[in-house]
């Protein structure tokens, strides 16, 4: 298990934001705008996610997460944070939006959109989850994400990014991003851009599903990644499901199928030896377990669709990495030349994975 909640070691002088250099000084006026308590004394950057900028504060009080919202990828913070808002407030629990001093949910600042939550002391979050416990305590803090919100009104919440999970747009996208190939690199891509392609059979059939009638669109989390669930130190239970910044209606199959993506991967997501993952067979059984258990009101039709769930999801991220190498890597940060199409590569070998062991990931009732 690996924390990602671990601080680097940077000077509290020197913080790097994403482009902007802001430092202790600057982070801690953002800070001080929200109704937090104490002196800020230090603040760390923390976490590894491919959009927003997280940091820790520690005052002489408390701890908190400061958080500045990519504006680039969620074109309206504000439409977002009404979001979180009203879900964190509707579930209850440890993870609380701090206002502002102003009275909203986030500060504009001449570096971006700010907001503050409260940091899970005593917990730690898994980037690989090898015990089978662990991975089935995930899956079960997932379906009880779903199952608590089953009675809230899904009108009430935004679309924060549109058609996130709409695998036929992503899939235009890709074949736009094809046809232009602004930079050049189709030609280093070939075999993945064959393999998406070949997979088009797929992408039109869970919307099919929903116009058909045969699944619901619930209130799902669409992005459940095995990071975003926070376990408590001494018992290894969920505590808290994080970064909601993609809650929105959506299908119980989807949070499923990117969870197994993220997190039944004998490798990291970008694996420089792609051929070498595999599906941990045994990882997937013992999520879909504790999914079941967490959202006891999954119907007969989405339990035969979690395979699917599985495959399309880890399709349709392909296809986001392979888009974003061939556009210029825009959205997804990267650290290196390249890693967007290292990401596709490891992507695309898992669905050839869950193809090859179709029959074994069949959900018994």
């Amino acid at each position: 298990m690996i924390e990602s909640r671990k601080v680097r070691e940077r000077s509290e002088h020197n913080i790097y934001i994403s482009m902007k250099e802001m430092n202790f000084e600057k982070l801690a006026s953002v800070a001080n705008q929200f109704n937090i308590e104490g002196v800020v004394k230090c603040i760390e950057p923390v976490g590894n996610g491919h959009i927003n900028d997280t940091y820790l504060v520690r005052t002489d009080r408390d701890n908190y997460l400061l958080q500045r919202i990519n504006d680039h990828v969620f074109g309206s913070p504000e439409r977002l944070m009404e979001n979180v808002t009203a879900v964190t407030e509707f579930i209850g629990g440890r993870l609380r939006v701090i206002p502002a001093k102003n009275g909203r949910a986030f500060v504009r600042t001449a570096n971006g959109f700010f907001r503050m939550l409260t940091y899970i002391g005593n917990s730690y979050s898994c980037e690989h989850a090898n015990d089978p416990e662990t991975f089935r305590e995930i899956g079960r803090a997932y379906g009880a994400f779903i199952n608590d919100l089953a009675e809230f009104p899904a009108d009430r919440l935004n679309e924060t990014i549109e058609g996130f999970h709409d695998t036929r747009r992503r899939f235009e996208q890709f074949r736009k991003a094809c046809e232009s190939d602004p930079l050049g690199r189709k030609s280093t891509a070939l075999p993945e851009i064959g393999f998406a392609f070949a997979h088009e059979k797929d992408v039109d059939y869970l919307n099919d599903c929903v116009k058909r009638g045969e699944i619901p669109v619930r209130v799902t989390h669409n992005d459940t990644k095995i990071n975003n669930v926070m376990l408590d130190r001494d018992t290894g239970k969920a505590v808290a499901v994080i970064d909601l910044d993609t809650v929105m209606p959506g299908l119980a199959v989807n949070d499923f199928g990117d969870a197994i993506r993220s997190g039944a991967a004998t490798g990291c997501e970008d694996d420089p030896d792609a051929e070498s993952i595999r599906l941990d067979i045994e990882l997937y059984r013992s999520y879909a377990k504790g999914f079941m258990e967490g959202f006891p009101g999954l119907t007969k039709r989405e339990k035969e669709l979690l395979p699917f769930g599985a495959g399309i999801m880890t399709l349709e991220c392909g296809l986001r990495f392979l888009t974003d190498y061939l556009e210029g890597d825009h959205y997804f940060k990267t650290d290196y030349p390249g890693q967007n199409l290292a990401r596709c590569r490891t992507q695309f070998r898992l669905v050839r994975e869950i193809e090859n062991h179709w029959d074994e990931l069949q959900i018994e009732e």
